[in-house]
Protein backbone atom coordinates (compact mmCIF):
# COMPACT_ATOMS: atom_id res chain seq x y z
CA UNK A 1 0.00 0.00 0.00
CA UNK A 2 1.15 3.28 -0.99
CA UNK A 3 1.72 6.21 1.61
CA UNK A 4 -0.96 8.49 0.01
CA UNK A 5 -3.20 5.06 0.30
CA UNK A 6 -2.54 4.62 3.86
CA UNK A 7 -3.17 8.48 4.80
CA UNK A 8 -6.66 7.82 2.77
CA UNK A 9 -7.48 5.12 4.46
CA UNK A 10 -6.81 6.48 7.99
CA UNK A 11 -8.93 9.67 7.14
CA UNK A 12 -11.65 7.28 6.07
CA UNK A 13 -11.89 5.61 9.55
CA UNK A 14 -11.38 8.18 11.52
CA UNK A 15 -14.56 9.98 9.32
CA UNK A 16 -16.62 6.94 9.77
CA UNK A 17 -18.81 6.22 12.47
CA UNK A 18 -18.25 3.49 14.82
CA UNK A 19 -21.66 0.96 15.52
CA UNK A 20 -22.14 -0.90 18.17
CA UNK A 21 -22.54 -4.91 16.53
CA UNK A 22 -26.48 -5.86 16.84
CA UNK A 23 -27.20 -7.44 19.87
CA UNK A 24 -30.40 -8.22 21.84
CA UNK A 25 -31.61 -7.25 25.52
CA UNK A 26 -34.34 -9.04 26.99
CA UNK A 27 -35.26 -9.12 31.39
CA UNK A 28 -36.24 -12.69 33.25
CA UNK A 29 -39.03 -12.59 35.51
CA UNK A 30 -36.70 -12.39 38.03
CA UNK A 31 -35.71 -8.97 36.97
CA UNK A 32 -31.94 -10.62 35.57
CA UNK A 33 -30.80 -7.86 32.51
CA UNK A 34 -28.97 -10.01 29.41
CA UNK A 35 -27.60 -9.41 26.33
CA UNK A 36 -26.64 -11.57 23.54
CA UNK A 37 -24.45 -9.94 21.01
CA UNK A 38 -23.93 -13.02 18.90
CA UNK A 39 -20.09 -12.89 16.43
CA UNK A 40 -18.78 -15.35 14.32
CA UNK A 41 -15.47 -16.19 13.46
CA UNK A 42 -13.61 -17.32 16.35
CA UNK A 43 -15.23 -20.06 18.41
CA UNK A 44 -15.21 -18.68 21.37
CA UNK A 45 -17.79 -17.90 23.78
CA UNK A 46 -17.75 -15.04 26.78
CA UNK A 47 -19.84 -14.83 29.71
CA UNK A 48 -19.84 -11.29 31.67
CA UNK A 49 -21.88 -11.40 34.87
CA UNK A 50 -22.29 -7.92 36.36
CA UNK A 51 -23.63 -7.57 40.17
CA UNK A 52 -24.33 -4.10 40.50
CA UNK A 53 -23.11 -2.21 43.95
CA UNK A 54 -19.31 -2.88 44.14
CA UNK A 55 -17.15 -1.02 46.60
CA UNK A 56 -20.29 1.49 47.18
CA UNK A 57 -22.29 -0.97 48.56
CA UNK A 58 -19.72 -2.07 51.24
CA UNK A 59 -20.96 -0.90 54.61
CA UNK A 60 -18.97 1.69 57.04
CA UNK A 61 -15.65 -0.42 58.42
CA UNK A 62 -16.11 -3.36 56.06
CA UNK A 63 -14.16 -1.76 53.42
CA UNK A 64 -13.16 -4.79 50.47
CA UNK A 65 -15.81 -6.93 51.33
CA UNK A 66 -17.34 -6.93 47.80
CA UNK A 67 -13.73 -7.85 46.35
CA UNK A 68 -13.45 -10.71 48.85
CA UNK A 69 -16.72 -11.98 48.19
CA UNK A 70 -15.90 -11.85 43.71
CA UNK A 71 -12.22 -13.46 44.82
CA UNK A 72 -13.69 -16.12 46.43
CA UNK A 73 -16.68 -17.16 43.70
CA UNK A 74 -14.50 -20.04 42.65
CA UNK A 75 -13.15 -20.91 45.43
CA UNK A 76 -16.08 -23.83 46.04
CA UNK A 77 -18.83 -23.67 43.87
CA UNK A 78 -22.09 -25.89 43.88
CA UNK A 79 -21.16 -29.63 44.45
CA UNK A 80 -17.39 -28.66 44.20
CA UNK A 81 -14.31 -27.78 45.92
CA UNK A 82 -11.80 -24.85 45.16
CA UNK A 83 -9.37 -27.64 43.60
CA UNK A 84 -12.24 -29.67 41.49
CA UNK A 85 -13.59 -25.84 40.03
CA UNK A 86 -10.23 -24.95 39.23
CA UNK A 87 -9.92 -28.82 38.06
CA UNK A 88 -12.52 -28.76 35.44
CA UNK A 89 -11.96 -25.23 34.07
CA UNK A 90 -8.50 -26.21 33.13
CA UNK A 91 -9.98 -29.72 31.83
CA UNK A 92 -12.32 -27.09 29.41
CA UNK A 93 -9.70 -24.49 28.28
CA UNK A 94 -11.60 -21.98 29.64
CA UNK A 95 -10.91 -18.75 31.73
CA UNK A 96 -12.70 -17.46 34.88
CA UNK A 97 -11.97 -14.18 36.90
CA UNK A 98 -13.88 -11.92 38.84
CA UNK A 99 -13.31 -8.62 40.47
CA UNK A 100 -15.25 -5.61 41.86
CA UNK A 101 -14.73 -1.87 40.67
CA UNK A 102 -16.49 1.50 42.11
CA UNK A 103 -20.07 0.27 40.86
CA UNK A 104 -19.91 -3.59 40.64
CA UNK A 105 -18.39 -6.76 40.83
CA UNK A 106 -17.86 -8.19 37.68
CA UNK A 107 -17.25 -12.06 36.41
CA UNK A 108 -15.56 -12.72 33.45
CA UNK A 109 -15.39 -16.40 31.85
CA UNK A 110 -14.77 -18.02 28.36
CA UNK A 111 -14.74 -21.24 26.97
CA UNK A 112 -14.76 -22.77 23.24
CA UNK A 113 -18.13 -23.16 21.74
CA UNK A 114 -18.46 -26.43 21.99
CA UNK A 115 -18.40 -25.97 25.92
CA UNK A 116 -21.24 -23.57 25.89
CA UNK A 117 -23.43 -25.48 28.36
CA UNK A 118 -20.43 -26.83 30.62
CA UNK A 119 -19.15 -23.07 30.98
CA UNK A 120 -22.62 -21.58 31.59
CA UNK A 121 -23.05 -24.30 34.49
CA UNK A 122 -19.85 -23.61 35.98
CA UNK A 123 -20.07 -19.73 35.95
CA UNK A 124 -23.92 -20.06 37.42
CA UNK A 125 -22.39 -22.57 40.29
CA UNK A 126 -20.08 -19.52 41.15
CA UNK A 127 -22.25 -17.03 41.00
CA UNK A 128 -25.20 -18.30 42.81
CA UNK A 129 -24.17 -20.98 44.58
CA UNK A 130 -20.69 -20.49 46.25
CA UNK A 131 -19.95 -22.43 49.08
CA UNK A 132 -17.71 -19.85 50.99
CA UNK A 133 -15.83 -22.67 52.60
CA UNK A 134 -14.26 -21.13 56.03
CA UNK A 135 -10.63 -22.13 55.18
CA UNK A 136 -10.99 -20.57 51.88
CA UNK A 137 -12.02 -17.58 53.74
CA UNK A 138 -8.82 -17.38 56.00
CA UNK A 139 -6.41 -18.38 53.59
CA UNK A 140 -8.31 -14.90 51.35
CA UNK A 141 -8.54 -12.57 54.02
CA UNK A 142 -4.60 -13.82 54.97
CA UNK A 143 -3.63 -13.24 51.08
CA UNK A 144 -5.48 -9.71 51.74
CA UNK A 145 -3.44 -8.63 54.45
CA UNK A 146 -0.37 -10.19 53.05
CA UNK A 147 -0.87 -7.87 49.80
CA UNK A 148 -1.34 -4.94 52.33
CA UNK A 149 2.06 -5.22 53.43
CA UNK A 150 3.71 -5.30 50.15
CA UNK A 151 1.51 -2.08 49.27
CA UNK A 152 2.81 -0.27 52.04
CA UNK A 153 6.40 -1.40 50.72
CA UNK A 154 5.92 -0.15 47.38
CA UNK A 155 5.01 3.47 47.31
CA UNK A 156 4.20 3.36 43.24
CA UNK A 157 1.22 0.51 44.28
CA UNK A 158 0.28 2.31 48.00
CA UNK A 159 0.01 6.08 46.28
CA UNK A 160 -3.91 5.39 45.25
CA UNK A 161 -4.94 3.88 48.52
CA UNK A 162 -3.64 6.84 50.19
CA UNK A 163 -4.90 9.25 47.48
CA UNK A 164 -8.48 7.72 47.80
CA UNK A 165 -8.94 7.79 51.77
CA UNK A 166 -6.99 11.86 52.14
CA UNK A 167 -9.32 12.84 48.84
CA UNK A 168 -12.71 11.18 49.61
CA UNK A 169 -12.60 10.91 53.63
CA UNK A 170 -14.66 7.98 55.36
CA UNK A 171 -17.49 9.12 54.43
CA UNK A 172 -17.33 8.46 51.00
CA UNK A 173 -17.76 5.25 49.40
CA UNK A 174 -14.47 5.71 47.30
CA UNK A 175 -12.72 6.71 50.15
CA UNK A 176 -13.43 3.85 52.39
CA UNK A 177 -10.06 1.61 51.07
CA UNK A 178 -9.38 -2.02 52.30
CA UNK A 179 -7.42 -1.69 55.47
CA UNK A 180 -5.93 -3.72 58.29
CA UNK A 181 -8.61 -2.60 60.69
CA UNK A 182 -11.82 -3.46 58.28
CA UNK A 183 -9.82 -6.81 56.62
CA UNK A 184 -10.32 -7.94 60.40
CA UNK A 185 -13.83 -7.34 60.69
CA UNK A 186 -14.62 -9.19 57.73
CA UNK A 187 -16.15 -12.81 58.66
CA UNK A 188 -17.58 -15.90 57.04
CA UNK A 189 -21.28 -14.53 57.74
CA UNK A 190 -20.55 -11.07 56.79
CA UNK A 191 -19.96 -12.19 53.43
CA UNK A 192 -22.56 -15.11 53.31
CA UNK A 193 -25.13 -11.92 53.88
CA UNK A 194 -23.36 -9.61 51.45
CA UNK A 195 -24.04 -12.62 48.62
CA UNK A 196 -27.26 -13.24 49.27
CA UNK A 197 -28.67 -9.84 49.79
CA UNK A 198 -26.62 -8.70 46.35
CA UNK A 199 -26.46 -11.44 44.20
CA UNK A 200 -30.49 -11.78 43.09
CA UNK A 201 -31.82 -11.15 40.30
CA UNK A 202 -32.79 -7.75 40.13
CA UNK A 203 -29.09 -6.75 40.56
CA UNK A 204 -28.02 -9.37 37.90
CA UNK A 205 -26.71 -8.18 34.20
CA UNK A 206 -25.68 -11.32 32.16
CA UNK A 207 -24.47 -11.06 29.28
CA UNK A 208 -23.07 -13.71 26.45
CA UNK A 209 -21.06 -12.72 23.30
CA UNK A 210 -19.28 -14.48 20.70
CA UNK A 211 -20.19 -17.35 18.74
CA UNK A 212 -23.07 -19.61 19.58
CA UNK A 213 -26.60 -19.95 18.77
CA UNK A 214 -28.94 -17.20 20.05
CA UNK A 215 -31.99 -19.23 20.51
CA UNK A 216 -30.23 -22.10 22.23
CA UNK A 217 -28.54 -19.40 24.44
CA UNK A 218 -31.95 -18.30 26.03
CA UNK A 219 -33.19 -20.79 26.47
CA UNK A 220 -30.17 -22.36 28.61
CA UNK A 221 -29.77 -18.65 30.38
CA UNK A 222 -33.28 -19.13 31.64
CA UNK A 223 -32.86 -22.34 33.04
CA UNK A 224 -30.01 -21.53 34.67
CA UNK A 225 -30.13 -17.75 35.82
CA UNK A 226 -34.31 -17.54 35.95
CA UNK A 227 -34.37 -19.70 38.87
CA UNK A 228 -32.19 -17.26 41.48
CA UNK A 229 -34.29 -15.69 44.04
CA UNK A 230 -35.21 -11.92 42.75
CA UNK A 231 -33.98 -10.32 45.75
CA UNK A 232 -34.43 -6.60 45.93
CA UNK A 233 -32.50 -3.97 43.60
CA UNK A 234 -29.81 -2.67 45.35
CA UNK A 235 -30.53 1.23 45.80
CA UNK A 236 -27.98 3.35 44.74
CA UNK A 237 -26.58 6.28 46.78
CA UNK A 238 -27.28 9.73 46.03
CA UNK A 239 -24.27 11.07 44.54
CA UNK A 240 -21.71 14.00 46.79
CA UNK A 241 -18.90 14.92 44.37
CA UNK A 242 -15.62 15.38 46.38
CA UNK A 243 -15.82 19.48 47.79
CA UNK A 244 -12.97 21.43 46.57
CA UNK A 245 -11.13 22.76 49.82
CA UNK A 246 -11.00 26.12 51.27
CA UNK A 247 -7.60 26.17 51.37
CA UNK A 248 -4.79 23.22 49.53
CA UNK A 249 -4.36 19.96 52.05
CA UNK A 250 -1.32 17.84 51.70
CA UNK A 251 -0.96 14.29 53.05
CA UNK A 252 3.10 13.12 53.26
CA UNK A 253 3.58 9.75 53.49
CA UNK A 254 6.60 9.23 55.48
CA UNK A 255 9.04 6.27 54.04
CA UNK A 256 12.12 6.69 55.65
CA UNK A 257 14.58 4.75 52.97
CA UNK A 258 12.80 6.08 49.42
CA UNK A 259 15.06 7.48 47.02
CA UNK A 260 12.07 8.92 45.20
CA UNK A 261 9.00 10.89 45.38
CA UNK A 262 5.79 9.45 44.57
CA UNK A 263 2.86 12.22 44.35
CA UNK A 264 -0.79 12.88 43.28
CA UNK A 265 -1.98 16.14 42.52
CA UNK A 266 -5.93 15.80 42.89
CA UNK A 267 -9.45 18.01 42.49
CA UNK A 268 -12.77 16.93 41.82
CA UNK A 269 -13.88 15.30 38.43
CA UNK A 270 -16.72 14.02 36.83
CA UNK A 271 -19.40 11.37 36.37
CA UNK A 272 -19.34 8.57 33.54
CA UNK A 273 -22.87 10.43 32.95
CA UNK A 274 -21.68 14.09 32.57
CA UNK A 275 -22.18 16.16 29.89
CA UNK A 276 -18.85 17.45 29.54
CA UNK A 277 -17.79 13.27 29.20
CA UNK A 278 -16.51 13.70 26.01
CA UNK A 279 -14.81 17.18 26.03
CA UNK A 280 -13.65 15.91 29.13
CA UNK A 281 -11.91 13.29 27.30
CA UNK A 282 -10.49 15.39 24.45
CA UNK A 283 -8.55 17.77 27.53
CA UNK A 284 -7.44 15.12 29.32
CA UNK A 285 -5.59 13.31 26.21
CA UNK A 286 -4.06 15.74 25.56
CA UNK A 287 -3.27 17.18 29.06
CA UNK A 288 -2.04 13.94 30.37
CA UNK A 289 -3.66 10.93 28.91
CA UNK A 290 -1.17 9.65 25.99
CA UNK A 291 2.38 9.47 25.79
CA UNK A 292 2.44 12.78 23.78
CA UNK A 293 1.06 14.89 26.47
CA UNK A 294 1.65 18.16 27.81
CA UNK A 295 2.64 16.58 31.44
CA UNK A 296 4.76 13.64 29.52
CA UNK A 297 6.72 16.06 27.27
CA UNK A 298 7.21 18.78 29.85
CA UNK A 299 8.21 16.12 32.62
CA UNK A 300 10.26 13.40 31.17
CA UNK A 301 10.87 14.35 27.38
CA UNK A 302 11.98 17.90 28.00
CA UNK A 303 13.02 17.55 31.62
CA UNK A 304 14.26 14.06 32.45
CA UNK A 305 12.40 14.55 35.68
CA UNK A 306 10.71 11.31 35.72
CA UNK A 307 9.68 8.28 33.45
CA UNK A 308 6.17 8.89 33.46
CA UNK A 309 3.61 11.60 34.13
CA UNK A 310 0.11 11.02 33.49
CA UNK A 311 -3.52 12.47 34.55
CA UNK A 312 -6.78 10.95 34.48
CA UNK A 313 -10.44 11.26 35.36
CA UNK A 314 -12.36 9.11 37.32
CA UNK A 315 -15.33 9.03 35.58
CA UNK A 316 -17.71 6.62 37.52
CA UNK A 317 -21.29 6.43 38.83
CA UNK A 318 -20.66 8.89 41.88
CA UNK A 319 -18.31 12.03 40.97
CA UNK A 320 -14.85 10.86 41.06
CA UNK A 321 -11.31 12.69 41.02
CA UNK A 322 -9.10 14.02 38.79
CA UNK A 323 -5.50 13.64 39.17
CA UNK A 324 -2.04 14.01 37.87
CA UNK A 325 0.38 11.21 38.90
CA UNK A 326 3.47 10.80 38.92
CA UNK A 327 7.31 10.19 40.81
CA UNK A 328 10.73 12.13 40.72
CA UNK A 329 13.86 11.52 42.56
CA UNK A 330 13.67 12.81 46.40
CA UNK A 331 16.15 15.77 45.64
CA UNK A 332 14.12 17.17 42.71
CA UNK A 333 10.48 16.73 44.71
CA UNK A 334 10.01 20.28 44.46
CA UNK A 335 10.91 21.03 40.52
CA UNK A 336 8.78 18.11 39.35
CA UNK A 337 5.12 19.47 41.37
CA UNK A 338 6.26 23.15 40.44
CA UNK A 339 6.52 21.98 36.95
CA UNK A 340 3.27 19.69 36.44
CA UNK A 341 1.52 23.20 38.40
CA UNK A 342 2.68 25.36 35.80
CA UNK A 343 1.53 23.41 33.16
CA UNK A 344 -1.61 22.84 34.98
CA UNK A 345 -1.83 26.52 35.29
CA UNK A 346 -1.20 26.61 31.29
CA UNK A 347 -4.08 24.92 30.74
CA UNK A 348 -6.28 26.51 32.34
CA UNK A 349 -5.05 30.15 31.58
CA UNK A 350 -3.94 29.59 27.77
CA UNK A 351 -6.45 26.86 26.71
CA UNK A 352 -5.95 25.02 23.97
CA UNK A 353 -5.13 25.10 20.20
CA UNK A 354 -7.36 23.92 17.29
CA UNK A 355 -4.39 22.23 16.19
CA UNK A 356 -4.01 20.34 19.78
CA UNK A 357 -8.05 19.76 19.64
CA UNK A 358 -7.76 18.12 16.13
CA UNK A 359 -4.77 15.80 17.23
CA UNK A 360 -7.09 14.77 20.19
CA UNK A 361 -10.00 13.88 18.40
CA UNK A 362 -7.87 12.02 16.27
CA UNK A 363 -6.02 10.23 18.15
CA UNK A 364 -9.16 9.41 20.99
CA UNK A 365 -11.20 7.96 16.99
CA UNK A 366 -8.41 5.79 16.37
CA UNK A 367 -7.94 4.42 19.72
CA UNK A 368 -11.39 3.37 20.56
CA UNK A 369 -12.38 0.89 18.40
CA UNK A 370 -9.55 -1.12 19.15
CA UNK A 371 -9.49 -0.28 22.25
CA UNK A 372 -13.32 -0.91 22.91
CA UNK A 373 -15.13 -3.19 20.39
CA UNK A 374 -12.78 -5.13 18.87
CA UNK A 375 -12.94 -8.29 20.80
CA UNK A 376 -16.28 -10.34 22.27
CA UNK A 377 -15.17 -9.56 25.12
CA UNK A 378 -14.94 -5.88 24.93
CA UNK A 379 -18.19 -5.64 23.29
CA UNK A 380 -19.70 -7.62 26.30
CA UNK A 381 -17.89 -5.14 28.83
CA UNK A 382 -19.52 -2.18 27.03
CA UNK A 383 -22.65 -3.51 26.76
CA UNK A 384 -22.43 -3.92 30.90
CA UNK A 385 -20.71 -0.19 30.92
CA UNK A 386 -24.09 1.00 28.71
CA UNK A 387 -26.47 -0.91 30.76
CA UNK A 388 -24.72 0.01 34.89
CA UNK A 389 -24.62 3.61 33.44
CA UNK A 390 -27.75 3.53 32.16
CA UNK A 391 -26.86 5.11 28.74
CA UNK A 392 -28.32 3.88 25.22
CA UNK A 393 -26.34 2.72 22.45
CA UNK A 394 -25.73 6.20 21.08
CA UNK A 395 -22.92 6.34 23.45
CA UNK A 396 -21.24 4.45 20.98
CA UNK A 397 -23.49 4.81 17.90
CA UNK A 398 -22.72 8.72 17.94
CA UNK A 399 -19.47 9.11 19.81
CA UNK A 400 -17.53 10.10 16.90
CA UNK A 401 -20.05 12.89 15.72
CA UNK A 402 -19.94 13.63 19.33
CA UNK A 403 -16.23 14.27 19.15
CA UNK A 404 -16.68 16.20 15.76
CA UNK A 405 -18.88 17.88 17.57
CA UNK A 406 -16.48 19.52 20.48
CA UNK A 407 -16.02 23.25 19.46
CA UNK A 408 -13.16 25.41 20.66
CA UNK A 409 -14.81 26.96 22.83
CA UNK A 410 -16.36 24.55 24.51
CA UNK A 411 -13.21 22.24 25.40
CA UNK A 412 -11.59 25.31 26.88
CA UNK A 413 -14.37 25.80 29.09
CA UNK A 414 -14.33 21.92 30.06
CA UNK A 415 -10.52 22.71 30.81
CA UNK A 416 -11.02 26.22 32.80
CA UNK A 417 -13.95 24.33 34.57
CA UNK A 418 -12.15 21.38 35.44
CA UNK A 419 -8.46 21.79 35.38
CA UNK A 420 -7.92 24.45 38.04
CA UNK A 421 -4.53 25.37 40.20
CA UNK A 422 -6.72 26.83 43.17
CA UNK A 423 -7.38 24.73 46.71
CA UNK A 424 -5.88 21.38 45.59
CA UNK A 425 -5.55 17.85 47.22
CA UNK A 426 -1.91 16.53 47.30
CA UNK A 427 -0.04 13.60 48.68
CA UNK A 428 3.09 12.94 48.60
CA UNK A 429 5.07 9.17 49.68
CA UNK A 430 8.75 9.99 50.04
CA UNK A 431 11.25 10.45 52.98
CA UNK A 432 9.17 13.00 55.12
CA UNK A 433 13.08 14.13 56.92
CA UNK A 434 13.74 15.08 53.40
CA UNK A 435 10.50 16.45 51.85
CA UNK A 436 8.97 18.27 54.64
CA UNK A 437 9.87 21.72 53.90
CA UNK A 438 9.13 20.93 50.22
CA UNK A 439 5.85 20.05 50.96
CA UNK A 440 5.32 23.19 53.57
CA UNK A 441 5.48 25.25 50.31
CA UNK A 442 2.14 23.80 48.41
CA UNK A 443 0.27 23.80 52.25
CA UNK A 444 -0.04 25.33 55.31
CA UNK A 445 -2.21 22.47 56.20
CA UNK A 446 -0.12 19.37 56.40
CA UNK A 447 -0.79 15.34 57.73
CA UNK A 448 1.93 13.39 58.61
CA UNK A 449 1.75 9.47 58.56
CA UNK A 450 4.34 6.73 58.18
CA UNK A 451 3.93 3.87 55.85
CA UNK A 452 4.41 1.48 59.36
CA UNK A 453 1.00 3.06 60.73
CA UNK A 454 -1.56 0.64 60.06
CA UNK A 455 -4.80 2.27 57.87
CA UNK A 456 -4.42 4.68 55.14
CA UNK A 457 -5.05 8.11 55.39
CA UNK A 458 -8.96 8.80 57.37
Amino acid sequence: MTRLALLSTVALTLSAQVKLPPYTREVLPNGVVVYYAPRTGLPLVQFRVLIRGGAESEAQGLAGLASITADLLRRGAGQRTADQFADELDGLGGVFNANSNEQATVVNAEFLKKDFDTGLALVADAVLRPTFPADEVRKQLARRMDALKFAKDNPGVAIQPYYRSFFFGRDHAYGRVPDESSLDRIRRDEILDYHRRMYAGRNLIVIVSGDFDTAAAKSRIAAMFGAAPAGSAYQWADDRPPARPAAPRLLLVDKPDATQTYFIIAQPGARRTSPDRVALTLVNTLFGGRFTSMLNDELRVNTGLTYGASSSVEMNRLTGGLYINTYTKTETTARAIDLALEILKRLSDKGLTAEQLASAKAYVKGSFPPARLQTSDQIAAMLGDLELFGLGRDEVDEYFARIDGVTLDQANQVARKYYRNDNLTLVLIGSAAKTHDVAAKYSQKIEERSVKQPGWAN
